[in-house]
């Protein structure tokens, strides 16, 4: 029970960090990688928990 909810906020945690990344980005380095600041959360989620 306690493994999974330290997996739960390790991966929460993850997210909040790679989101705060994206926002992070500047804006010319997103529109070359073709990132709208809308899809943010969707990439982090993405990257932490899978597709």
């Amino acid at each position: 029970m306690f493994t999974s909810l330290r997996s739960r906020l390790e991966k929460r945690a993850r997210y909040n960090r790679t989101l705060a990344e994206l926002r992070a980005m500047p804006r010319d380095v997103a529109a070359d990688l073709d990132f709208a600041p809308a899809d943010f959360p969707r990439i982090a989620r993405t990257a932490v928990y899978g597709a």
